[in-house]
């Protein structure tokens, strides 16, 4: 299977969970058009209060639907846009790809930035599953599962059903760290 999106979301107000929609907007610099998280500086509230406030490289959040299938697996119910995700994939592992992997999707561009680095809202949305999207390896480290993050370089419209092609950066590829 081509790795493809199957669902797009938005809201336009700081709630967790963001809505299907048949399309969304990708605008330059900015993000989803009409997405509360769009702009040129961060819009996370836990972010705001750093000062200066930084530039915005969470314009856009892709998560990875085989999420959903393992979640499912330990008993979550969860659905595309639950989890704040912008754009829902599908036959990509988006946590493997490195720092500054470009995604085509229809005529926009992605450059991913980091990883989503997942909070307690997770378990408001169902009690535990902050602990199933962020764990620990055998040495330690932790891992992030709750999807990826980057910003826009080329705008446009982006639909469920639209392919993504994969641009890998040139090596050394850096390992994607939280954003």
């Amino acid at each position: 299977m081509n790795p493809c999106v199957i669902a797009v979301n938005l809201s336009p107000t700081h709630t967790f969970s963001k809505f299907s929609v048949d399309f969304i907007n990708l605008l330059v610099g900015l993000g989803v058009e009409g997405d509360a998280h769009c702009g040129k500086t961060v819009k996370h509230r836990s972010r705001l209060k750093i000062r200066p406030i930084p530039k915005n490289l969470r314009q856009v959040h892709l998560l990875h639907s085989e999420l959903f299938d393992e979640l499912n697996l330990k008993g979550f119910d969860i659905h595309p846009g639950q989890i704040g995700e912008n754009i829902t994939t599908k036959g990509i592992n988006l946590l493997a790809l490195p720092k500054s992997t470009r995604l085509i999707i229809g005529t926009a561009v992605i450059e991913i930035t980091g990883l989503r680095n997942p909070c307690y809202q997770l378990n408001n949305l169902k009690s535990g599953l902050l602990s199933e999207v962020l764990g620990y390896d055998s040495n330690g480290n932790v891992i992030r599962k709750a999807g990826i993050m980057g910003i826009v370089l080329k705008g446009g419209e982006v639909e469920p059903g639209d392919d993504i092609i994969i641009e890998l950066p040139k090596k050394p590829f850096i390992r994607l760290g939280k954003v």
